[in-house]
């Protein structure tokens, strides 16, 4: 143990250093090149004087480097990234800011699950206030629950990842429920839609990637076999009224239908996705194929 100097014989506050630690993400503080650790007794009256500091402490849980590309990539698709989390609201708004979820300067707002419930009971101020609310801290699952329910009232298209036995209500009210396959408990997998494998933000771009490119696909299927079903049809129909026989034969229509038909409409329902399809804004709810 090394003694301190007289500058460092008083502690700071546990609630200063939590403070300091969340504003700062944990910045490092160190004394003759090492790594320090603060402990400190809640009530002022009771720092010691003449201690000796053995360092100061802070637990960081990475964010994860794929996280801020991958929520970027959301926004590019149209689609709204929230985090609501049972942390304190310096440390919820400090992680929310890194990964891009959070930008205080666009007008994005962060509030404690207390404030947010006070505005349950006047709908008109919290509808105003839904569009712009980014991060909710000190969040309870009822407070999850509640704000799904009032998305989807609104014509929203919602999606909700979870991993505790507390999620599996907001999972159930989702359109689509996301469970963690590695740390998600069995009640949060049979509760949701899709189960991340690999507990991934990327991977929950990926599948929105996906779901496009498949509705595309059905789409261009579609379209295909309308055109040529009923350019025959028309064919067939208009030759049989002006000439009292259809033009195209059987053999023809068959041909028509199980070579050129089947390939060509295979050949557009396999197209791969491309990343091209996050650089548009999602379709309606109700849109039709």
């Amino acid at each position: 143990l090394k003694r301190t100097s007289s500058s460092m014989k008083r502690l700071s506050l546990i609630s200063q250093s939590q403070d300091s630690l969340a504003k700062k993400e944990l910045k490092r503080r160190s004394s003759s090149k090492r790594r320090s650790i603060v402990a400190a007794p809640p009530e002022e009256q009771d720092i010691d004087y003449d201690l000796t500091l053995i360092g100061i402490v802070g637990i960081e849980d990475p964010i994860r480097k794929e996280v801020p590309e991958a929520v970027e990539a959301c926004k590019a698709a149209g689609i709204t990234v929230r985090m609501l989390t049972g942390d304190n609201i310096l440390t919820a708004k400090t992680i929310a800011t890194r990964c891009g979820i959070l930008n205080e300067k666009e007008g994005g707002v962060a509030l404690e699950g207390p404030k947010f419930r006070e505005m349950l009971n006047n709908k008109s101020k919290l509808d105003r206030l839904l569009p712009k609310i980014q991060v909710i801290a000190r969040c309870s699952p009822e407070d999850k629950l509640q704000l799904v329910k009032r998305l989807r009232e609104k014509g929203e298209v919602v999606a909700v990842t979870g991993d505790g036995t507390n999620d599996a209500p907001q999972l159930m009210e989702a359109d689509v429920g996301f469970a963690m396959g590695i740390a998600g408990t069995d009640v949060a997998k049979d509760a949701s839609d899709i189960i991340l494998l690999d507990d991934n933000f990327n991977s929950i771009v990926k599948a929105v990637m996906w779901g496009r490119n498949v509705f595309d696909s059905i789409r261009k299927f579609v379209q295909f076999q309308l055109t040529v079903n009923v350019a025959a049809v028309v064919i067939a129909f208009v030759g049989a009224l002006t000439k009292g026989e259809s033009p195209l034969k059987a053999i023809q229509l068959l041909w028509v239908n199980l070579i050129m038909d089947t390939m060509a409409a295979l050949a557009l329902a396999t197209e791969p996705p491309t990343q091209d399809l996050l650089n548009r804004p999602p379709y309606l709810s109700l849109i039709h194929i």
